[in-house]
């Protein structure tokens, strides 16, 4: 599925849209992953924060680019945490394996976003959900879905 966000706020919504459809549906026997790709200031970070908020997190969301991994409990909901994992800075797949990234995405009770998911291509778990965003203008971005 194909979509063209015309801002920020828009970006932020159609996060927080899917945060909100994920949660009608019990965890799986594997821990939930999205893999985001793009261009820098394509927008990942952008959607990452509406789907936050989609989950219920109240906190800021900006792009753990230095500290690589944050977790963000979900209480209330099927779900137990919410990890978002930055690999702009990553050299290759073993870095985050070494964080327990096999672990992470293999509870059940997990909602893991991978911004720079092209990096770690090889170690992504089958199942992935796949989004591709690409930069249109200052404002716009088109977003691929692939669930």
């Amino acid at each position: 599925m194909k979509v063209r966000t015309n801002s920020p706020e828009e970006t932020r919504s159609l996060g927080k849209k899917l945060a909100r459809e994920i949660l009608k549906v019990p965890p799986g026997k594997r821990g939930l992953v999205f893999g985001l790709e793009g261009d820098l200031g394509g927008g990942k970070t952008t959607f990452l924060q509406g789907f936050a908020r989609g989950l219920g997190i109240r906190e800021k969301i900006l792009s753990p680019t230095f500290v690589i991994l944050k977790r963000f409990p979900l209480p209330g909901s099927g779900f137990q945490n919410f990890y978002h994992i930055d690999c702009y800075r990553l050299k290759g797949p073993r870095e985050i394996m070494a964080l327990g990234f096999e672990e992470i995405v293999s509870l059940p009770g997990n909602i893991v976003a991978v911004e720079w998911a092209d990096r770690i291509r090889k170690v992504m778990p089958p199942g992935a959900r796949w989004l591709r965003f690409s930069f249109l203008d200052e404002k716009k971005r088109e977003i691929w879905i692939k669930m």
